[in-house]
């Protein structure tokens, strides 16, 4: 038996973020990346609240890679300020931190129901329709994924106004994990026939019009279905799981301190080649996973003929679409450490991420070095 649910209702379209208007009489917290605040986007979230006469307090103190010491700090102003409502508003960062910050709230001090409203700034992390939150332990240099159906929010506003001014680089990082959501999603072990229909259609929208709102940030239909696309493959991640692709990136994210997205999409083609069975060698015995990356080459009119062909030539479109969107293929131009000693210690806190459970393979300490040792 599989248990499909669709928890948060979605808002989205034009004019999305007046759904804003419909509250009255309420105390909302506002948890926003502090760019919210610089650049005035605040503003957007209070006239909106404000046709409902609310009162309202910002916490604006958030930092990538959100850390436990800023979820506490968040928890302590939702308890002196006692909202009936939380608005988090921003990129992953945000929408991680607030999910935290209301859920130790709501155990801590007894909140029988604190509504969470998520309004995205970014398309790529798909934290508005998800039951994870990524925090770290900036002592330990590890990030802990938090999981659970309670850190789901209520409602989630797809705006696409707020993200026609989102740099380049942040573009081209926030696209790459929505591709890697939706990838990981398709071969996970818990797929099923409702998440692969989500991820088809976003891995379909991401090479349409990744490109386009990369090169033009003002294309308001390609940052609309970039928008959609990353929600889709929240969903879809949500329900089948991710894989070793997410576990060896959070925990590069936290020794490296390199963006996310960025990570990813460095990874992706050797995890895929991993999964696939094609790890330097190719007439062999493929790997399951094998016939659904071709699955979804065919989709993408790819090269095809085969499984071993098929997955091939989805790494390379990957690889393609990579390069013109400016990323690197390695970490050959970071200056981090990269010793053997690091990359074990990468591999087992990978090992003990949650997301390496429904990886279609499971990995060994040696794999995952394997990996690592190809991208230097």
């Amino acid at each position: 038996m599989e248990k499909i649910q669709l928890h948060t209702v979605i808002y989205s379209g034009k004019n999305a973020l007046d759904r804003l208007k419909s509250f009255n009489d309420k105390r909302v917290f506002i948890v926003a990346d502090p760019f919210i605040i610089e650049s005035n986007i605040i503003e957007e979230i209070k006239s909106r609240l404000k046709v409902g006469q609310n009162e309202w307090k910002v916490f604006s103190d958030i930092v990538p890679d959100p850390p436990v010491e800023n979820v506490v700090a968040g928890v302590q102003e939702i308890a002196a300020f006692k909202p009936d409502l939380v608005v988090t508003i921003g990129g992953g960062s945000a929408i991680d931190a607030a999910k935290a910050m209301k859920e130790f709230a709501s155990k801590i001090y007894n909140y029988e129901k604190l509504p969470l409203i998520a309004v995205p700034t970014t398309s790529g992390t798909g934290s508005e329709v998800t039951s994870f939150s990524i925090i770290t332990d900036s002592s330990k240099g590890v990030k802990y994924p938090l999981v659970a159906d309670s850190l789901l929010p209520e409602e989630a506003i797809l705006d696409t106004e707020l993200v026609q001014s989102v740099p380049k680089t942040i573009t081209a990082d926030t696209g790459m994990d929505a591709l890697t959501h939706a990838i990981e999603a398709y071969v996970a072990t818990n797929a099923n026939e409702f998440s692969d229909a989500l991820a088809e259609k976003a891995i379909r929208l991401i090479f349409d019009y990744l490109p386009e709102a990369y090169h033009d940030g003002n294309n308001a239909i390609a940052r609309e279905k970039m928008h959609q696309a990353s929600t889709m493959a929240g969903i879809a991640f949500n329900a089948a799981g991710l894989g070793i692709n997410h576990s060896i990136a959070h925990a590069c994210g936290a020794k490296f301190h390199i963006p996310h997205g960025r990570l990813n999409a460095i990874l992706l083609p050797e995890v895929i080649l991993y999964n696939a069975g094609l790890e330097g060698y190719l007439n062999t015995d493929l790997n399951p996973a094998a016939d659904k990356y071709a699955y979804l080459a065919q989709m993408l009119r790819l090269p095809a003929t085969n499984s071993a062909i098929g997955t091939r030539s989805l790494i390379k479109s990957i690889e393609k679409l990579r390069s013109g969107l400016g990323m690197p293929a390695d970490f050959k131009g970071y200056d981090i450490e990269y010793t053997e000693a690091v990359k074990v210690d990468i591999a087992q806190s990978a090992l003990q991420d949650s997301c390496t459970n429904t990886n279609p393979i499971q990995p060994k300490n040696e794999d995952i070095v394997a990996i690592l040792a190809n991208l230097r």
